[in-house]
């Protein structure tokens, strides 16, 4: 064989190589499915990451990338995954629309959607995937319970879930024999242990609700690689199976009230490299294989009351036991076989019936009788309330204005708690569960009874209030539920019946927000660079719509509201949710209900907006008075001298992700709502029409690919 043969040879083996490594597409895609694609791209509003799709593309020869890829077999798509920014898809969204069309790639056997914004529930339709293997839709806002369809996924090898709103009982997943990766972490299930395959590789179920004890039946799992149930309130002891798991390598328990001491012989299987058991209720010494002699891996096993270790970095002992008496599990409930007991319910459940009608019957007729006596005898609502129980709000609907019912569709439902509620949610007011001083009161994390998380806020109450005023005022703050607020799930009143001049406290309960602030993602850099200018419009205006519905969404309206960039919240989402709002209560602290009537509390909170649209623009969290001051004139000069001196005062990190006339509306406008005149100040509505705009223009930007107008 010649030198040039032999050359010709190994090239050719050398390709041979790369295309039986490389996975490539290997067929044109059939007319079908290439229109399919298109109707996902129009159903997910033209995501950024598909603008360059036009009828000419050859879709299965795409360049793969991390934002997209398309894999072809046989003129079908077999694999599509798609990541977007998280922004939220619009009202006109429909989700059984984008599955009826998936479902239709028939070939489909891997199938990612991650941060597109998708919401609303996952369509049961999911089961017409025929050859599904692969199925990822985190970081999205899907709600609602996992249907039991996923079940039906007889090839599936990887379920990944996680970061969306999903709440309730996982399905039973023990007929997919072939999962091996599950991820459900970051949703709001629970509260008992899912039913899985024993032959999962790796579990994720962090950050849920989870609110039972470590299943015995996790011994059986002999291929699990991976645990991570941290964040939850799992209880009882940690088995000490969990270490010597033949397979384990990754184990994460943190922050949960696992209680008990482990016990000294438990082993460490010899691949286990990182073990996280921190934050919980252990007592007694570590065994020795995580203790002294773990130095091939990594441990973290702080703040329990562990006898052996760092001591300013444990509880006291008496500090694990109280809190582990006070956690019980939530346990499954069987039905003991041989007693017919819808058999005994029908019959106690008939006579009932039959009862109550009669009982109801008088009742009425009494009603009727005594209908103007009743309206001579009633009584103060003060002599009604007792030390342990609030009476409910009489709330109707129909007074609750739309847009406060549609921003509030995903929450539960309002609740008047007892006090015994509100103690066992924050284990009595304790000090780990204190979270720091609000505004109006102190602040205590707390979890319910059906393991949601719940921020619980203590306002004291002005002596000699009228009781009457705080039921009205009751109502008013039953109506604090919207979308881009961290909403009000329910309170909690104690007065005392035999001292009714002493000042009562009421219970806020609000829901809990845990993915940090504003100004927590504009001063971290490695947050700062998640929030491009289309995010920062997005939450600018999520704030602004809390404002307009604290301002004209209930009555009374609520102005004086604190609008710092520390309180307003980001969801996992980046949904912005104004906290520390003035909750319009006679409160000890001073903080009267900031309802003003000559309109200067409205102007307050629009020039605190412009506050937040100068510290958004320019990435600064500037908040003394000179410092704003110095970053105003900074943008009116800019905007004078023109678009390349307007790029030295914009914050660096979002060069290049916005259009030049959707940053000078923002800018414009940030400096009218600082006018030291308030009356030059804008009315809130006003300030939506100029966002709304700004984000019209920076779309028709962006959709139409033409980056000459960027700074």
């Amino acid at each position: 064989m010649t030198r040039m043969e032999t050359s010709r040879l190994g090239f050719c083996l050398l390709l041979s190589a790369i295309f039986m490594v490389v996975p490539v597409s290997v067929a044109q895609l059939s007319p079908t499915e290439t229109r399919l694609l298109f109707q996902v791209k129009r159903l997910l509003q033209y995501p950024q990451v598909l603008q360059g799709w036009t009828r000419w593309t050859n879709l299965c020869y795409l360049p793969p990338s991390p934002s997209l890829k398309i894999v072809c077999s046989n003129s079908r798509v077999t694999e599509l995954t798609i990541v977007g920014n998280k922004s939220s898809l619009s009202d006109k969204f429909s989700i059984d629309a984008l599955f009826t069309v998936l479902t239709k790639l028939s070939n489909l056997e891997a199938l990612s959607l991650v941060s597109l914004g998708l919401w609303g529930p996952l369509p049961p339709k999911i089961n017409r995937f025929r050859s599904l293997q692969a199925l990822n839709l985190s970081s999205n806002f899907i709600s609602g319970k996992i249907p039991k369809q996923v079940a039906s996924f007889e090839n599936l090898t990887s379920l990944v879930l996680a970061d969306n709103r999903f709440n309730g009982s996982v399905p039973d997943l023990t007929g997919l024999t072939l999962l091996q990766e599950l991820n459900l972490g970051g949703n709001r299930l629970g509260p008992q242990f899912p039913s899985l395959s024993k032959s999962l590789a790796s579990i994720t179920l962090s950050n849920n609700s989870f609110r039972s004890a470590i299943p015995s039946g996790l011994k059986k799992f002999n291929q699990l690689l991976k645990l991570d149930i941290s964040s939850n309130r799992f209880v009882g002891p940690i088995p000490s199976f969990v270490f010597s798991s033949a397979s384990i390598q990754y184990l994460n328990l943190a922050q949960n009230q696992l209680s008990g001491a482990l016990p000294t012989s438990t082993s460490c299987s010899k691949s286990l490299t990182f073990v996280d058991i921190s934050n919980n209720l252990l007592i007694g010494k570590l065994p020795s294989c995580i203790g002294s002699n773990s130095k091939n891996r990594t441990v973290f096993s702080s703040w329990n009351c562990l006898s052996a270790g760092k001591s300013n970095r444990q509880h006291p002992y008496s500090f694990c036991s109280r809190q582990a008496l006070a956690v019980k599990p939530v346990e499954r409930t069987e039905q003991e076989p041989g007693i017919n007991f819808g058999l005994i319910l029908g019959i106690i459940g008939g006579v009932v019936v039959m009862a109550g009608a009669i009982v109801l019957l008088i009742l009425v007729i009494v009603r009727r009788s005594r209908r103007s006596e009743d309206a001579d005898d009633d009584r103060s609502i003060a002599d009604k309330i007792s030390i342990r129980s609030s009476p409910k709000p009489a709330i109707d609907s129909r007074r609750v204005p739309q847009t406060m019912r549609s921003a509030a569709i995903g929450l539960p439902r309002y609740r008047v708690l007892s006090l015994e509620e509100i103690e066992d949610a924050t284990n009595n007011f304790d000090p780990s569960n204190f979270m720091g001083e609000g505004s109006q009161g102190q602040l205590y994390k707390g979890w319910l009874a059906d393991g949601s998380v719940v921020v619980v806020k203590c306002l004291k109450l002005k002596q000699k209030h009228a009781t009457q005023n705080l039921m009205q005022q009751m109502e008013v703050l039953s109506k604090l539920r919207h979308r881009h607020l961290v909403s009000v799930l329910g309170h909690c009143i104690v007065t005392y019946q035999d001292h009714p001049n002493i000042a009562s406290t009421v219970f806020v309960v609000f829901e809990h927000i845990s993915n940090g602030s504003l100004r927590d993602y504009l001063t971290d850099w490695r947050k700062k660079e998640t929030l491009k200018w289309p995010q920062r419009m997005a939450i600018t205006i999520g704030a602004a719509r809390g404002v307009q519905f604290l301002h004209t969404g209930i009555s009374p309206a609520i102005y004086g509201n604190d609008l710092k960039i520390d309180n307003v919240l980001l969801d996992a989402t980046l949904t912005a949710k104004i906290s520390d709002y003035n909750i319009p209560l006679p409160l000890k602290t001073g903080s009267e209900n900031h309802s003003c009537r000559n309109g200067s509390g409205e102007k307050e909170d629009i020039y605190q907006l412009g506050i937040l649209l100068l510290q958004v623009i320019t990435g600064k969290p500037a908040t003394f008075t000179s410092e704003l001051d110095e970053l105003k004139h900074q943008l009116e000069k800019s905007l004078a001298e023109g678009p390349s001196k307007l790029r030295s005062v914009i914050d660096p990190s979002i060069q290049g992700t916005f259009a030049y006339d959707s940053m000078k509306t923002m800018v414009q406008f940030a400096i009218n709502c600082l006018s030291k005149d308030s009356t030059k100040r804008p009315s809130i509505e006003d300030v939506l029409w100029n966002l709304q705009y700004s984000i019209q223009v920076q779309e028709g930007w962006t959709s139409s690919g033409n980056l000459a107008t960027h700074l």
